[in-house]
């Protein structure tokens, strides 16, 4: 999953920096594998796909793709998108796929996304 995402990036942040990470989670949203990229993406992409299932539950179709940024679902910080699709079996989703990329365009006031006088999510 890894190298086919860093092989078809456009990004400099994907293809070179190798700012991004991808995993395989079970119909739970629970981690089964991962590739070994940015720890801090991995450890919270499993709260992102489980955020994503208590979302659109039963509503969740083949074909469908979500994406989030959301600190308070999983997210690390905003340019942080996580892609997440589901694996269909006999008509359900039996696991999820999420890959998660650093976005150098997306973000806060402040390079970086982070300024330092940061109180609250609005």
């Amino acid at each position: 999953m890894g190298r086919v995402l860093q092989a078809t990036a456009i990004s400099t942040n994907i293809k070179e920096r190798l700012d991004f990470s991808c995993a395989v989670f079970d119909r739970e949203g629970k981690l089964v594998a991962n590739a070994p990229h940015i720890p801090v993406h991995l450890g919270s992409m499993s709260e992102c796909v489980q955020h994503q299932i208590r979302m659109h539950g039963d509503r969740w179709q083949e074909g469908d793709v979500f994406m989030s940024n959301h600190p308070l679902a999983g997210g690390t910080h905003l340019p942080d998108i996580t892609v997440i699709s589901a694996v269909f079996w006999e008509g359900r989703p039996a696991a999820y796929l999420a890959s998660r990329g650093h976005h150098a365009d997306i973000g806060g006031i402040t390079p970086g996304s982070m300024p330092s006088f940061s109180k609250s999510l609005k």
